[in-house]
Order: structure tokens, then sequence, then C-alpha cells
């Protein structure tokens, strides 16, 4: 059985890089948070997004992506968070 966490990233990445040219104009620079393959929020810095992403997703099934000119997949890398407070 596959890892719903895993699922979750590769499934937001591949629909945030389908719409990264056209989020480039408005929302460069900005950090997007990701469920079920859509955007739900747009925040200024990743801990922002990240504790709207902990808000909203009681499961913490959900990603972060930055929108930049550059996109890189980390996989399940890109959901690591600290155990400690940010």
């Amino acid at each position: 059985m596959a890892d719903p966490l895993q699922e979750q990233v590769e499934k937001n990445y591949e629909a945030f890089v389908k719409e990264l040219p056209t989020l480039l104009a408005n929302y460069g620079g900005k950090f997007a948070v990701m469920r079920d393959g859509k955007i739900t929020q747009f925040f200024d810095t990743a801990r922002d997004a990240h504790l709207a992403g902990q808000a909203l997703f009681s499961d913490g099934l959900y990603s972060i992506q930055e929108v930049t000119d550059t996109s890189v997949d980390l996989g399940f890398f890109s959901h690591a968070v600290p155990d400690r407070p940010i």
C-alpha cells in the first residue's frame, strides 16, 4: 500500500508544475499550500504556509510549493518539517 503523504505530495507537485506558468505573474515568490492537486491559499513565507497547512489539514496531508521560475521536486522531503516550533 502506498504512503498517503507521498501520494499527496506527488499529486500536488504534478498539478503545481502545470499551473506554474500562469502563477508566476501574480504569485511569484509566494508559497502555495496544496491539497488534492489544488492550491488552497498563498502566503508570503514558508512558515506561514506551514502553519496554515497544519490548521487547515489536521491529518497532515498537504504540501507547500514556492512559486518560482525554477521548480524543484524534493518529493517527500518537501513536506519535512522540524519536530520543534519554527
